[in-house]
């Protein structure tokens, strides 16, 4: 029986790899903070601890590490949906995902959207990774919509896009943070009261 080879990482390459990390660490916490325009290489570089030469053989450009970020935070995203019950109603689950999302950034960890100017969409456009990443999530979402519609969970005035778009927009909800800065309310308490408003709506019932 013939034996199956695997190949080892040698320890450059864990090294490459952990530094890799911790550089889309860093620009995901920096893209939280400030976005993607204010964010500057030397600002990741000094947080990592490394030269910008040094983080220059990683990532060719400051749009190519926001998106290195975009990506880490999609595939994050995919793992998550992975865990859901599938006993979970639709409902249930569109409900977990926002939790989640707005989880993320409440612990600083969501990079902000870029603007509809910034090279970052551009970059985004072009990066493989992302898009099929963001197509995966975004097939999972809406079909979940369009069940919870189905079922008269969700309304059907609305279409599908819109809603998606509208939990898209929870995970980088300003709303959260001014909550926070407040400090009347516990994190938890904050994401169940924009739950609230997101799921429930304001009227009256």
């Amino acid at each position: 029986m013939k034996a199956t080879t695997v190949a080892k990482i040698s320890f450059k390459e864990k090294m490459l790899q952990a530094r890799e990390e911790a550089i889309v660490q860093a620009v995901n916490r920096l893209l939280a903070e400030k976005g993607f325009d204010a964010m500057t290489v030397d600002e990741v570089a000094a947080d990592v601890g490394i030269a910008k030469a040094s983080l220059y053989k990683h990532f060719a450009s400051k749009e190519d590490l926001a998106a290195a970020a975009m990506v880490r935070v999609l595939h994050r995203a995919q793992v998550f949906l992975a865990t859901l019950p599938e006993a979970d109603t639709p409902l249930e689950k569109l409900r977990a995902t926002a939790r989640w999302a707005m989880e993320v950034q409440l612990a600083g960890e969501m990079p902000s959207l870029p603007s509809p100017s910034s090279s970052l969409r551009a970059n985004l456009q072009g990066n493989q990774a992302y898009l099929d990443a963001l197509v995966q999530v975004s097939n999972e979402l809406g079909g979940w919509i369009e069940a919870a519609q189905a079922q008269s969970q969700l309304s059907t005035r609305l279409p599908p896009i819109v809603v998606l778009y509208t939990l898209y927009a929870r995970a980088c909800d300003p709303v959260l943070e001014f909550l926070k800065a407040g400090g009347q309310y516990s994190d938890d308490e904050i994401i169940e009261l924009v739950l609230a408003s997101c799921f429930d709506g304001l009227k009256s019932r």
